[in-house]
């Protein structure tokens, strides 16, 4: 399954991609995440690997993440692997001009086992995920307390 989201940020690209490249500010927009954990690489780069779990709504889900391309703001590619899911996620940031952002994740979803009757029965749950995080972010990029003003 693949699908893309994407969401205007009003702040300039460099001041987005900042903010989206400090992994302590994920638990400032990531919810549900309850630890990040660095496991082997150089932290934040290509072949890093880390370990994020969730409490999403009381099931606990634990992915490992691998970064696989980091070419900020052009492109940050990661995998993230849980139980019966495999998902590939491209972000990509484009100025569009006057202090904003374009914000798009493309993402691809294999599923294993069980999960295969779950992402065939609720595709929508995915995207609406996916889509959840990036009005977060913006929130989160937006406020006050990262404001440059």
């Amino acid at each position: 399954m693949k699908f893309n989201v994407a969401i205007e940020i009003e702040k300039p690209v460099g001041e987005v991609v900042a903010l989206f490249d400090n992994v302590d500010n994920l638990y400032k927009w990531m919810e549900g995440l309850e630890s990040f954990e660095h496991l082997e690489g150089t932290p934040g780069e290509v072949g890093a690997r880390s370990r994020l779990k969730f409490d999403m709504n009381g099931r606990k889900i634990e992915m490992i993440e691998t970064i696989t391309v980091k070419d900020l703001p052009r492109e940050f590619t990661g995998t993230y692997e849980a139980d019966g899911v495999f998902n590939i996620v491209r972000n990509r940031f484009e100025p569009l001009g006057e202090g904003r952002t374009l914000y798009t994740s493309e993402n691809e979803f294999q599923f294993k086992g069980f999960m295969k009757i779950f992402g065939w029965l609720m595709p929508g749950m995915f995207r609406k995920q996916s889509l959840k995080y990036l009005e977060a972010f913006k929130r989160f990029a937006e406020s006050n307390e990262n404001s440059s003003d």
